[in-house]
């Protein structure tokens, strides 16, 4: 998956809003190329929710160890919740046969689903640049937590 292709998934979903941080927008520069998914049916950024995922294309100063500053490379961040992580990442550890995701001891491999290096223990989810071994539990992910931030939404109003 590029992450044009993970755009496109996200905004095919309805009442999603995925808003890419660019200069003059407000945002930080550290943001800037950055994209942050939002259920918002009304077709606002929403300034008291936090996006459900977010699509990072560079290291931040206390988030180093994807090592994003390689050309290319990006990660996908999924707010899918303790529970939901801890089953996805069984799920994606019984699909392979050793028992060990290829790449996992190493951070900053890619196609390897793993806890986020900063959030994974309030239960968000990263794969740095998504491929043959991730695309679909990603895929399902977004799908997952798209459906969670709109019961949310449908619950609150």
């Amino acid at each position: 998956m590029t992450e044009d292709d993970v755009i496109a998934h996200l905004a095919a979903l309805e009442g999603v809003v995925v808003w890419t941080a660019s200069p003059g927008d407000g945002s930080p520069e550290i943001a800037w190329g950055d994209s942050f998914a939002y259920y918002s049916p009304d077709g606002t950024v929403p300034t008291a929710t936090q996006p459900f995922a977010t699509i990072v294309t560079k290291d931040y100063p206390d988030d180093v160890s994807s090592q994003l500053h390689r050309p290319g490379t990006f990660r996908v961040n999924i707010h899918a919740g303790t529970d939901a992580a801890a089953r996805a990442l069984a799920q994606q550890q019984d699909t392979d046969r050793t028992g060990a995701q290829p790449g996992a001891s190493d951070l900053a491999a890619a196609d390897v689903l793993r806890p986020h290096p900063t959030y994974g223990r309030a239960g968000w989810l990263a794969v740095i640049n998504p491929g043959e071994c991730t695309e679909a539990i990603t895929r399902a992910l977004l799908t997952a937590v798209w459906d969670s931030a709109r019961a949310r939404h449908q619950r609150s109003n």
